[in-house]
C-alpha cells in the first residue's frame, strides 16, 4: 500500500509540474485539486451566515450599563445539537485513559493484545472498531492479571488505579487524578501583532524541555532586556530592495515555536460540584452516579471548567483530522467554543427580536406548560418537567433545530466578559479572546455563559440575557456544545458553495 501511494504521488507531482502552467499558456490555477463537498459533522447542524440585533430585549434597569442592542453580522457554522453529554465526555475521557495505558505498556505489550492501529503516514484502522477491542484488552489484562501470560504485564498498569489505602469496599478503581491530556494550541491572537510581540509564559513547567524557549531571551542583542517570564521575539526583515532603493515592506516571525502553547490538564469533571455548589442540600447522589451510571448518559455533562471544554475540543478536532487523513480525505476546520455572539445568533433559531429561543414573549406554551428546564415560579423545580438536569434534546427545538438553548445548563462561551463590549467589538462576528495567566486578577479570568440553567430564574433564559463564571471553576449548572466554521460561502442555500 505504501509503494502504491508513492508512485501515485510521483505521477501526481510529475502532472502537476507538466500542466500547472496551463496547456494553453494562461492562468488556470493548480490542477488535480479535489473537489470539496461539504459534509455536516455528526450531530452537528448548519447555522447559515446572517446578521441580527444582538442585545438584552427586555429591560433591566441594574444592567443597563450595557444594554444597548447592536447590529452585527455572523458567518456559517455548525453547532452541536445538543449539549455535549454525559457519554459523550466521557469518550474523551476513556482515550485519554486508554493512551496512558498504552504509552505504559509500549512494546512490552504482547502481539495478540494489539491490534493494528494508526501507520504514522498513511493507514488509520476503524476507529471505532480499535477502541472497542483496545478496551476489551485493557479491562482483560487489569481484572483478570492471573490468567496466563497477561500476570507478567498487569503490573505495569498498576500505577493508572488507586492504591489499597485509597479504595472502597476493594474495588479496583482508575485513579482519575492520573487521567491527564497533553495537547496544544496556538496563540494566533499574539502572532498576528505586528513589531515585537510580547509572548509571556504559560506552560506550567519551568523545566528547559517545556518552558525555556518563552522564559528566557532567543536574542540577547535586542535593545532592551525582557522581563522575568517574559520573551521579547523581533520580527525577521524579509524585504528586498530593488535598484531604485524601495523596500517591499515583508516581515516575518524570528521563531514561531513561543507561539505554539503547550497544555497538560487533568479531564475527569468535578462530581463533587452537585455537593459544594448548594449549602444545606442533599445531592450526595448526584455526585455518586450522574456522570458515570448509564440512566444519565443523555444528560449534559456539567462539573467541566472552561479549559476542560477547550480540551475536549482539540481532542475531538485530532480524532476527526486523524480519521480523514487516514481516508485521505481533506482536514476541517476546529472544533471550538463558540463565541458569545454566534451563540445568541444560534439561539434565537432566525427569530431577531424574539427574547426565548422558541419566539416569545411567554415562557410557557399555549397549554400552560413550562418550555424550558429551568426555576420557575417561586422556586416549585419539578413544575417544569424536570428537577435537576434533563436529558439533552429535551422540550422543544428551536427553528435552527437546536436543543435547550435555554435553560438544562447554562453553556461555556469563548468570549472573555467585559460588560462593554458591545460598545467596542467589531461588528463582523464580534468577539474578544483573553487569555488570562496566573498573576492576573480574577476579573480577567471571567468567560461568558449563557442560556441559564435548571437552578436559574426566567431572566436567564433569555436569548440576550448576559452572565459570567471564573474559567477556572466548574458548576452542577453548567456545560457546553461546541461549533465549528464552515468552510465556503455559508449563505441560507448552501447549493452555490457546491
Amino acid at each position: 500500500m505504501k509503494k502504491l501511494f508513492y508512485f501515485l504521488s510521483i505521477a501526481f507531482i510529475i502532472s502537476s509540474c507538466a500542466t500547472g502552467g496551463g496547456g494553453s499558456g494562461e492562468v488556470v490555477g493548480v490542477l488535480g485539486r479535489p473537489l470539496w463537498y461539504s459534509t455536516d459533522p455528526y450531530g452537528m447542524l448548519y447555522i447559515p451566515a446572517g446578521g441580527f440585533n444582538m442585545g438584552q430585549s427586555d429591560q433591566d434597569v441594574p444592567l443597563s450599563h450595557y444594554n444597548n442592542a447592536k447590529t452585527v453580522s455572523i458567518g456559517a457554522f455548525y453547532m452541536d445539537q445538543t449539549e455535549i453529554t454525559n457519554n459523550e465526555y466521557r469518550q474523551f475521557v476513556f482515550w485519554v485513559k486508554d493512551s496512558i495505558a498504552r504509552r505504559i505498556l509500549g512494546a512490552e505489550f504482547p502481539e495478540e493484545f494489539l491490534v493494528e492501529t494508526y501507520d504514522d503516514e498513511l493507514e488509520v484502522k476503524d476507529e471505532e472498531e480499535w477502541t472497542l477491542n483496545w478496551n476489551a484488552r485493557f479491562e482483560y489484562i487489569s481484572v483478570n492479571p492471573s490468567r496466563g501470560h497477561n500476570s507478567e504485564y498487569a503490573p505495569l498498569l498498576a500505577p493508572m488505579f488507586l492504591n489499597e489505602s485509597e479504595r472502597f469496599y476493594n474495588r479496583k478503581e482508575i485513579d482519575t487524578r492520573k487521567l491527564m491530556f497533553e495537547y496544544y494550541w496556538v496563540d494566533l491572537q499574539e502572532a498576528a501583532k505586528k513589531g515585537r510581540p510580547l509572548v509571556k509564559r504559560i506552560s506550567n513547567t519551568e523545566s528547559d524541555e517545556d518552558g525555556e524557549h518563552r522564559t528566557k531571551m532567543k536574542n540577547p542583542n535586542m535593545p532592551f532586556p525582557a522581563e522575568p517570564g517574559e520573551v521579547r521575539g523581533k520580527d525577521l526583515d524579509l524585504g528586498v530592495r530593488n535598484s531604485k532603493g524601495q523596500n517591499n515592506s515583508i516581515r516575518g516571525h524570528e521563531d514561531r515555536s513561543r507561539f505554539i502553547i503547550k497544555e497538560t490538564i487533568n479531564v475527569y469533571p468535578d462530581t463533587l460540584c452537585w455537593i459544594h455548589d448548594f449549602t444545606y442540600s442533599n445531592n450526595e447522589h448526584m455526585s455518586n452516579m450522574y456522570f458515570w451510571h448509564p440512566a444519565y448518559d443523555d444528560y449534559p455533562v456539567v462539573g467541566v471548567t472552561w479549559q476542560q471544554a477547550n480540551a475536549f475540543n482539540v481532542w475531538r478536532t485530532q480524532l476527526l483530522n486523524n480519521w480523514r487523513k487516514g481516508h485521505y480525505q481533506a482536514f476541517v476546520q476546529d472544533f471550538r467554543l463558540p463565541s458569545e455572539a454566534e451563540w445568541e445568533y444560534a439561539s434565537r433559531g432566525g427569530l431577531d427580536l424574539s427574547p426565548y429561543p422558541w419566539g416569545g414573549p411567554y415562557i410557557r406554551n399555549s397549554r400552560g406548560c413550562f418550555l424550558g428546564n429551568f426555576k420557575p415560579l417561586r422556586g416549585r423545580y419539578m413544575e417544569d418537567g424536570g428537577f435537576h438536569t434533563v436529558k439533552a434534546n429535551s422540550y422543544h427545538p428551536n427553528d435552527y433545530g437546536l436543543y435547550c438553548m435555554a435553560g438544562n445548563v447554562a453553556e461555556w462561551c469563548r468570549t472573555a466578559y467585559d460588560e462593554s463590549i458591545y460598545e467596542y467589538g467589531h461588528d463582523m462576528n464580534t468577539e474578544y479572546i483573553y487569555h488570562a495567566l496566573d498573576h492576573d486578577p480574577p476579573s480577567m479570568k471571567r468567560k461568558v455563559i449563557r442560556g441559564g440553567s435548571w437552578k436559574d430564574i426566567g431572566y436567564y433564559l433569555q436569548t440576550g440575557s448576559r452572565s459570567y463564571e471564573y474559567q477556572d471553576t466548574a458548576k452542577s449548572y453548567i456545560g457546553f456544545r461546541s461549533v465549528m466554521n464552515y468552510l465556503g460561502r455559508g449563505g441560507p442555500n448552501r447549493e452555490g458553495d457546491f
